[in-house]
């Protein structure tokens, strides 16, 4: 009986790190919300934290953001350039509109190529670790716009005199 429960357990465990293995998640339930004018008002969760926004941003394994967008902090490191750049996209977009476009940017732009940082379902081609969750819980999504309405100034710190 022992010999059975350990290859079975091996067998799992070759299974997983060959990625055959779906990742058993419990079901996850999104926060509702509306889109109205191109927008969700009303906020996913408490207040955002403009500083935990800062660090989900810039943490490339959890939101992959930088890899896409240009922010205004080039000590940071390499960001992308195929997505329009970040620096003053507070002064452009409300907390409503800011929210929608993280949450499913194809709600705006149906091309867009930004992933769905809040939505689960009709995705395609999601690594099983993720089937079933979104990118982002509706908390970080809050902490994200909170950092991003921050971002007033357009001119970025490497371009000032």
């Amino acid at each position: 009986m022992k010999r059975k429960f350990a290859a079975a357990a091996l067998l799992l465990v070759i299974a997983e790190s060959a990625g055959f293995a779906q990742a058993q998640t419990p079901p996850f339930s999104l926060v509702p919300y509306v889109i109205a004018s191109g927008a969700i008002e009303k906020p996913l969760a408490a207040p955002g934290d403009a500083r935990r926004g800062q660090v989900i941003v810039f943490d490339r394994p959890l939101s992959s953001c930088v890899l896409c967008h240009a922010l205004p902090d080039p000590e940071r490191g390499p960001m992308g350039n195929i997505a329009p750049p970040l620096a003053g996209v507070g002064a452009r977009l409300d907390a409503g509109r800011m929210r929608l476009r993280m949450v499913d940017s194809t709600q705006v732009n149906p091309q867009s190529i930004m992933p769905p940082y809040y939505r689960i379902d009709g995705l395609h081609q999601v690594a099983p670790a993720w089937r079933g969750k979104p990118i982002l819980d509706a908390q970080q999504i809050e902490d994200v716009v909170a950092y991003l309405l921050t971002l007033k100034d357009v001119a970025r710190k490497d371009t000032a005199q």
